[in-house]
């Protein structure tokens, strides 16, 4: 996740890896580098996001 709304995830499209970048919600590109990624989006600005188990999950573990 980046400034100004941007997401960059990695996926598979018709089997091949590529960064999927959006803006809010909205595809802005797909990329087959970070190189093209960074045409679209301020690198240093991105940062990993973690999504981290609920309470009751943890309870449950």
């Amino acid at each position: 996740m980046g400034g100004r709304g941007f997401e960059v995830q990695a996926i598979k499209l018709d089997g091949r890896p590529l960064l999927r970048v959006r803006q809010y919600g909205f595809l802005v590109a797909y990329c087959r580098s970070v190189t093209e990624v960074a045409a679209h989006v301020d690198l240093d600005e991105l940062v990993e996001l973690i999504t981290l188990p609920n309470a009751a999950a943890r309870r449950q573990g």
